[in-house]
């Protein structure tokens, strides 16, 4: 059994029709990624499994659970953390505050100051800065602290929506190692990605989105010389 199963979903913005019947599976232990271009239905895809959208068919099923009419912040509970587009770190807050609300699920503080030092080792500028306001971080250093708020819920699957958005080329080299980084520590990861050369690079899986519905999956690397993957997503 796959640890993550959407099987025939289909998800609506009032009267659109956003995903179009998609199917993918995530086993755990993998890095699988989702590519496609702006407004295939990415991130619609991921706010459908954390529970911010909710399906109006089809199934959502993690760890044998069915996800569809789980309130979103049980599915965090159950094991979903998800870095959403943009960041959306707590910009009044500090570091240090924002990696507390990551773990606000969990009662166990020594654990949680157990987590806090592993993000900054994982995220050694966030230690640095660990008492200062989020909002006057520059854009890598708040991708570095949305993916270790997120990392502090102890997830089983991590949702990363575009995570190279923005940064320059040095610090989308040091995100993408970070993500391998953390899921060779054990987490699952489903990856939303524009830089598609990127994502296939690190990824085990990848599945090909346009307008909702999906019309590849493969290998990664496999995706990498697919010769439509190849002249409408990596530059060839």
């Amino acid at each position: 059994m796959a640890l993550l199963e959407l099987e025939n979903v289909h998800s609506y913005y009032g009267s659109i029709h956003a995903l179009k019947g998609i199917s993918l599976t995530v086993e755990k232990g993998e890095i699988v990624t989702l590519i496609g271009a702006n407004g295939a239905g990415k991130s619609t895809t991921l706010r459908t499994i954390s529970g911010i959208l909710r399906p109006r068919q089809g199934r959502v099923m993690f760890d044998g659970q069915d996800l569809a009419k789980t309130p979103a912040h049980k599915i965090v509970n159950l094991g979903i953390s998800q870095v959403p587009e943009g960041r959306g770190v707590f910009s009044k807050l500090t570091v240090m505050e924002n990696l507390e609300m990551g773990a606000f699920v969990r009662t166990d503080k020594a654990g949680i100051q157990e987590d806090i030092e592993h993000a900054f080792t994982l995220f050694p500028r966030l230690k640095e800065r660990q008492k200062q306001v989020a909002g006057t971080l520059s854009g890598g250093e708040q991708q570095m602290l949305a993916m270790a708020r997120a990392m502090m819920a102890r997830p089983n699957l991590l949702l990363l929506d575009e995570p190279s958005m923005g940064l320059a080329p040095i610090l989308v080299d040091g995100i993408f190692e970070t993500i391998v980084n953390i899921n060779n520590e054990g987490t699952t990861v489903l990856l939303v990605e524009q830089n598609a050369l990127m994502a296939l690079q690190v990824a085990h899986r990848g599945y090909v989105i346009q307008t909702g519905e999906i019309v590849l999956t493969d290998d990664a690397k496999a995706l990498q010389v697919n010769e439509m993957v190849r002249e409408a997503y990596l530059g060839h």
